[in-house]
């Protein structure tokens, strides 16, 4: 900031500013000129259009720095990154009083100063507390007052914290107790390290601690969950439960063998497994196996034994056991002719889905475990189908076949109701795939619901009678034809015409 008023300039400041002794004049015309406005003591903004709330809440930090400069801040800000919900940040620093400001409020306390491995924060003059220091100083207990937000986190906040900290790296967690162990006599927290050093040790297995948090002791039992998915499930359960839902019976005239044909062929053709129709007929009813697609024609032939076979067909968990058992042992049956994706085997590295990072592998059974409570609050029907093809989709277990593997449970849910199965053809598989995008950018339940009730009702309507009926219908609806292709064909058919 500029000496003198002569040299002060309001386009040079920042959104927020402090004024001094040679600045005052010129910070005072700028606010009777409109230009400037006033946050608190020697505070002011050169933003005239949000809110005051939101200018503090935005710059908190470079504010912290200004009145507390060489701060720490410590206790729950140092977990959260940002203000308390009711605008508290809490500092260590040689002044005790409360700032008020709007939206905000610094909350100092007297402590210890910057350790060496304290960081300073955002290149301002304030430090954070190191992951160490911040966990240790969250032992503390600490109570709400006068409606405040308390200075430290709870016990189990302080659970699901360590948990989320060792969550991608177990070993993360040791490293953590060993520096803390280094600080706490500098800290004056040698108590409060036990209590951390039996935590982290009750995750890793090594102590016995009662736990608080659900997610600490779904880790501490070796079955960790992804906590963002398990509100989504519930959200999606919440949902299907509070909405009214078609049922839709199973064709009287579907042959099963039949149906059974065109529901593993197409789902292996959205994959991207391509034979014609014919090919596939040769593989399933004739056992001719084409020597330069083996795997491809195993996993066709793979998937129509499970969704023939009388029992598989409608094999649906009555419990979490069963739920991991069903899928671990329908996607050996499916790709059992690939063994380089591990049938059977829960993925071992993570993997994506158009570009986005789905459920971690080291989570993937403590999810489907944790999830399978709001799975079974579902009524029997469309509702668990619904339920379980997007948890299978989006927590993605295997290295490959998820897809696959997520109708086959679906459609098992809809017969074990004596529902319609749901057949995704070539020319619904864009909708299909926008159903569970929309669910998984904005939990879009209306439109995924809508999705799978207009593919149900067109599988309901199709001739599954005789593999020659369900040909014709399926062409006569352009079942086979993907919409996107159809419409790109066409436009190279009206260039060529125009030249």
């Amino acid at each position: 900031m500029a000496a003198t008023n002569q040299r002060f300039s309001l386009a040079d400041q920042r959104e927020v500013f402090f004024s001094d002794a040679d600045t005052s004049d010129a910070v005072r015309y700028a606010l009777r000129t409109g230009k400037a406005r006033q946050l608190g003591p020697r505070l002011y903004t050169k933003n005239l259009v949000g809110t005051l709330e939101e200018v503090c809440l935005r710059n908190w930090a470079e504010i912290a720095a200004g009145y507390f400069p060489g701060a720490v801040i410590v206790g729950r800000t140092a977990m959260d990154f940002k203000p308390a919900a009711d605008g508290s940040v809490f500092l260590v620093a040689p002044t005790t009083r409360d700032v008020r400001l709007p939206g905000l409020r610094l909350r100092p306390r007297h402590g210890t100063a910057p350790l060496e491995i304290d960081t300073r924060f955002y290149g301002h003059d304030i430090f954070m507390s190191s992951r160490p220091r911040a966990f240790l100083e969250n032992v503390q207990p600490s109570r709400a007052r006068g409606g405040a937000s308390p200075r430290t986190l709870s016990r189990e906040e302080l659970e699901e914290a360590l948990e989320q900290y060792g969550r991608s790296d177990p070993a993360s967690l040791n490293r953590l107790r060993d520096e803390a162990r280094e600080i706490a006599p500098q800290l004056g927290l040698v108590a409060e390290f036990a209590v951390l050093d039996a935590l982290i040790g009750t995750l890793l297995g090594t102590q016995d601690v009662k736990l608080s948090s659900a997610r600490a002791k779904a880790t501490a039992s070796g079955a960790p969950f992804d906590p963002v998915r398990i509100e989504r499930f519930e959200r999606l359960a919440t949902a299907l439960l509070a909405t009214g839902l078609p049922q839709v019976a199973e064709g009287a005239s579907h042959d099963v063998s039949v149906f059974a044909f065109f529901e593993s062929y197409f789902s292996n053709s959205i994959e991207g497994t391509e034979f014609t129709v014919e090919e596939a007929e040769d593989i399933v009813f004739r056992g001719a196996m084409p020597q330069q697609r083996p795997q491809d024609a195993h996993d066709i032939l793979g998937t129509y034994r499970l969704v023939s076979d009388a029992y598989e067909r409608a094999r649906v968990p009555t419990n979490a056991d069963e739920l991991v058992r069903i899928l671990q042992a329908q996607h050996a049956t499916m790709l059992a002719e690939r063994p380089e994706i591990g049938p059977g085997k829960w993925k071992e590295r993570n993997n994506h889905v158009g570009g986005r990072e789905v459920v971690s592998w080291r989570l993937v059974e403590g999810t489907l475990r944790e999830a399978y409570r709001f799975y079974d609050s579902l009524p029997p029907g469309i509702a668990r189908a619904a339920f379980a093809m997007f948890l299978v989709a989006e927590v993605h277990p295997f290295a490959d076949g998820n897809g696959r593997t997520a109708r086959l449970l679906m459609n098992s849910e809809l017969s074990a109701a004596g529902q319609q199965r749901i057949v995704v053809s070539t020319r619904d598989r864009g909708d299909y795939l926008a159903g569970l995008r929309g669910m998984t950018n904005d939990l879009n339940v209306s439109s995924y619901i809508a999705v799978l009730s207009g593919l149900q009702r067109r599988t309901h309507e199709t001739d599954y009678s005789s593999l020659q009926a369900a040909d014709q219908d399926l062409a006569r609806k352009k079942a086979f034809t993907d919409p996107d292709e159809d419409r790109v064909f066409g436009r190279l058919f009206e260039a060529a015409g125009d030249r």
